[in-house]
């Protein structure tokens, strides 16, 4: 899940560093947003080192013109954490008033929002405070009160902001609950009407490490989130999804999706074509390697001379592979990521893959491609070029479902 984590000017500030850790850990995303009196208690370099993404504070982040789009934050995350949440934050948040960017952050945000206060007692126990709670509360803000977890609040301390891995716990298992009761209510919505209801899809995400030695191997930047997306979005819609994955850190929850993990390009070709067969779609979305080294050493190659060369051989071509045995009514989608005359280069892979429809994105489109949480893509056919707007992949997974819907 994608979980922006605000930060305001409290000494417990500190305390969000293991908060982070704890969301990372169970592998979630997480994006911080700090309020410039944040930036006074804890340096936005520590937290940038802890999520491995830039910390964001101010509207602008350059003189060219360049801003952060609190819009685009609301609809990527899945969840909202304000820990800690002062007095002055809270009290902003309940009468709107957007003087930073953390603040118009939570007044776009979609997803659910919790706040864990941190104050002085007398603050805390102020009337003004207590009616922006609750007020905050009415609108469907969870606040997490200090004293909520097993600790008695007399021995915790009024105003005082609970433990971060109290605060994980409570969001996480909230989360993980809306979650289930929002997937029961959709799918049974989404594939009572859906075309892919009963239908079986196999989907090739992630990418493939060819083995150099015991320690090393040739890869790519593939993260596999546009294929869990896909795999996620069609069981959604009542699909029996089969996911073949490479190495990725990501796993799924949902139900309707069977994983099968492999490593190698042989690998996952093994299983596309063990399952390819069955299904009535296949979606390859894979970063597939197409060489692999001719020989792999037993030990590890030691550092020795000037240079190493390897000898690569071409990989099974997954993709040409399983269009050569596709059978009348079975559909498959292809995926191009080209970085010169994209289009041509898909059209041209289109027609040599026997695909349906194949989903072009360009490394020379900023915000797409490998280790992103979005994607631009155009989806070509063979009567047209459907160009895409930059998006957050789950919504991506959503417009090619929808193509692959039209075809059923």
């Amino acid at each position: 899940m994608n979980i922006v984590l605000g930060i305001t000017g409290s000494i417990a500030a500190y305390k969000a560093c293991t908060l982070i850790r704890q969301f990372v850990k169970q592998g979630h995303e997480v994006q911080v947003v700090i309020t410039p009196a944040g930036k006074e208690f804890i340096t936005p370099i520590t937290l940038s080192a802890l999520t491995s993404k830039p910390v964001i504070s101010d509207f602008f982040s350059q003189r060219d013109g360049t801003w952060h789009s609190h819009v685009s934050l609301g609809l990527w995350a899945d969840a909202m954490v304000i820990a800690p949440a002062t007095a002055s934050t809270i009290g902003k948040m309940a009468h709107g008033i957007a003087d930073n960017m953390l603040i118009t952050t939570y007044l776009s945000m979609k997803a659910p929002v919790f706040i864990a206060p941190a104050m002085d007692l007398d603050m805390w126990a102020h009337a003004a405070t207590q009616d922006n709670l609750d007020l905050l509360r009415r609108r469907g803000v969870t606040v997490i009160e200090p004293g909520s977890g097993e600790l008695a609040s007399h021995l915790v301390g009024k105003g005082r902001m609970e433990e971060p891995e109290r605060i994980a716990d409570i969001v996480l298992r909230a989360l993980s609950e809306s979650q289930q009761t929002s997937a029961t209510s959709a799918n049974g919505t989404a594939a009572a009407t859906s075309p892919l209801r009963g239908r079986r899809i196999l989907i090739t995400a992630g990418p493939t490490y060819e083995r150099i030695d015991p320690v090393r191997f040739i890869g790519n930047y593939s993260s596999g989130k546009m294929g869990f997306a896909l795999a996620e979005e069609c069981a959604r819609r009542g699909a029996d999804v089969q996911l073949v994955s490479g190495p990725v850190q990501l796993t799924t929850t949902c139900a309707g999706i069977t994983l099968t993990r492999v490593e190698s390009a042989q690998q996952m070709w093994e299983a596309a074509a063990a399952l390819y067969p069955t299904a009535d779609a296949g979606i390859l979305c894979a970063a597939v390697a197409d060489f692999t080294p001719a020989s792999v050493a037993d030990a590890k190659i030691k550092r020795e001379g000037d240079d190493l060369v390897l000898r690569l051989k071409p990989t099974r071509d997954i993709a040409a592979g399983l269009g050569q045995i596709k059978r009348p009514g079975q559909l498959l989608v292809g995926f191009a990521l080209e970085t010169n005359d994209e289009v041509a280069h898909a059209q041209d892979k289109l027609r040599r893959k026997n695909f349906d429809f194949i989903v072009l994105n360009s490394l020379n489109d900023k915000g797409a491609g490998f280790q992103h949480d979005t994607n631009k893509v155009t989806i070509i056919t063979p009567q047209e070029a459907l160009p895409y707007p930059l998006k957050p992949k789950t919504e991506v997974a959503c417009d090619i479902i929808d193509q692959l819907e039209k075809r059923f």
